[in-house]
């Protein structure tokens, strides 16, 4: 079995993420709990996943905090996965990646589905990056800065 790199530590904060939610099946079992799946069972049966890799992308996510284990909300024996706030927190990240794909998906017509908002029942605006002072900004007119203690760090090392 090859050994996966490990990006934790590491000063990049998307490499940072990825540790935590990098696998594609991580962020299948994320998407299905923000939609209400909580059992093994249920994750299992919907993503058709096998056991053990499902075990082991749970344990995964319950390690990283995105997840926690509680008492079935039935009163039964079982366990139940349950979001926490920084599993939640993926829901902005999953937005993104699927308003990618239906921006430039070869087969866009192939997507059954569309995210609405459900009060209103109208489709969900593209998301935006914005400056502090409300402007749209691009990737032309970003870029990255030290923060002020990773640089007194760097001269102190």
């Amino acid at each position: 079995m090859v050994k996966r790199t490990s990006f934790e530590g590491d000063s990049c904060p998307i490499a940072r993420s990825l540790e935590a939610i990098g696998d594609w099946w991580s962020l299948l079992i994320i998407r299905e709990a923000l939609f209400g799946l909580r059992r093994f069972g249920e994750f299992q049966g919907k993503l058709g996943m096998a056991k053990n890799i499902l075990a082991t992308r749970l344990r995964a996510l319950v390690d990283h905090g995105i997840l926690k284990i509680a008492p079935a909300s039935d009163g039964s024996a079982y366990s139940e996965y349950v979001l926490t706030p920084k599993g939640r927190g993926v829901f902005t990240v999953l937005v993104a990646l699927r308003q990618w794909s239906e921006e430039f998906d070869d087969h866009p017509e192939e997507i059954a589905t569309i995210l609405v908002d459900r009060d209103k029942g109208r489709p969900v605006r593209k998301l935006e990056l914005r400056a502090e002072d409300g402007r749209l900004l691009s990737v032309g007119e970003t870029t990255l800065k030290a923060r002020p203690a990773a640089r007194a760090r760097r001269r102190a090392g």
